[in-house]
């Protein structure tokens, strides 16, 4: 006699693990406010919670902070998300890019949001962006200034991964 037992498991994304990730992303924050005075807290507590929803809802590709000169960037933190459920680390925040010389420069956050967003009908999009703590305005990604990006951190929850890449300066 046989018998074949089958598992099946399904994960679904929750507000909870949303929170954790977008909890690793806003300590880099404050780690970047620590070394570089900047973003302000207020900022970072906005921005934390609007991550955390639209990371919920499925409505983040990519998300970005740093800081520009004449337009390019000169430092920057990049996240891309990545929700296939593909097994990946789960590292700490952190390893910030100290001493880079930001005089002169301007601090940025933007969001690149997913074509689940784009696809909602015009009502429902103004819906969701009024309900956020951010007020955001389209804008293109910044060009790159002079340095090189390296991938080094991951952060996962629930199936749902960041990659972060840095953008800094040549040493």
């Amino acid at each position: 006699m046989s018998f074949t037992m089958i598992r099946t498991t399904t994960e679904s994304f929750t507000l909870v693990q949303a929170k954790e990730l977008a909890s690793k992303v806003t300590a880099d924050m404050r780690r970047c406010q620590q070394i570089y005075g900047q973003p302000q807290e207020s900022w970072i507590n906005g921005y934390g919670t609007e991550l955390a929803l639209l990371l919920n809802a499925g409505y983040v590709e990519e998300y970005e902070f740093g800081f520009l000169r004449n337009g390019a960037r000169i430092l920057s933190w990049s996240y891309t998300v990545n929700s296939v459920g593909q097994i990946v680390s789960n590292d700490r925040p952190g390893r910030m890019v100290a001493g880079v010389d930001i005089s002169g420069a301007n601090f940025f956050n933007r969001l690149n949001k997913t074509r689940k967003f784009w696809n909602l009908p015009k009502d429902q999009r103004d819906r969701v962006e009024a309900d956020m703590p951010v007020q955001r305005t389209i804008s293109d990604s910044p060009p790159d200034g002079v340095g090189r990006w390296v991938y080094d951190l991951n952060y996962s929850a629930g199936g749902v991964t960041l990659g972060r890449k840095t953008f800094h300066p040549f040493p």
